[in-house]
């Protein structure tokens, strides 16, 4: 189900998906710190250069997450090494969004990494000392992004003025990573 608010009035998008939103969600303000430049309306957009599958969806309006877009998120940020998925923490998904919207670009991010099965994480950490042994990424609480028109450093200066959750930053490898957990950062 992907949506575009082209041609479509905020009014009209509200009462289409009223059906199918989920209770009132958390917004942040208190025990996750501010989410600036999420929005009353959050999308998302990302594609895998792993399945060469893309998602740009609406997940958010005004305090409800829309419960089928959660459950594509989830299907595309899924394990595609072993083909699995887990119901990813829509806070990290909110950061996500909110960093994006802070770069002002309409360019998707490339996701690297979402959810992890501990078969992958496993592996990846016999191959690189950056990976850690109880990640975030198995708890689907996690995403490792990269955008070709942003710069690392760019990427990770929005996730970080977003205060809420762990970024890291990874310039070797050209990627910024952003989670849900703890508010800390690390990385050159």
């Amino acid at each position: 189900m992907n949506f575009s608010t082209s041609g479509i009035t905020r009014r009209g998008l509200l009462g289409a998906f009223a059906a199918t939103t989920v209770a009132a969600a958390p917004t942040y303000s208190n025990a996750f710190g501010l989410l600036r430049g999420a929005g009353d309306i959050r999308s998302i957009a990302m594609y895998s250069g792993r399945t060469g599958e893309r998602i740009n969806t609406i997940y958010w309006i005004e305090g409800s997450y829309i419960k089928e877009a959660a459950k594509e998120i989830n299907h595309f940020m899924r394990d595609w090494r072993v083909d699995s998925a887990k119901v990813m923490d829509l806070r990290t998904i909110d950061i996500m969004a909110a960093a994006h919207r802070l770069m002002d670009t309409t360019e998707p991010y490339m996701l690297l990494s979402g959810y992890r099965s501990p078969q992958t994480n496993a592996m990846l950490r016999s191959k690189s000392r950056n990976v850690a042994k109880n990640s975030l990424h198995m708890k689907g609480q996690a995403a490792d992004l990269r955008l070709e028109n942003r710069s690392v450093n760019q990427i990770y200066n929005a996730a970080t003025s977003c205060n809420a959750g762990g970024v890291g930053k990874y310039s070797g490898s050209n990627f910024v990573h952003m989670d849900c957990g703890d508010i800390r950062t690390w990385g050159r």
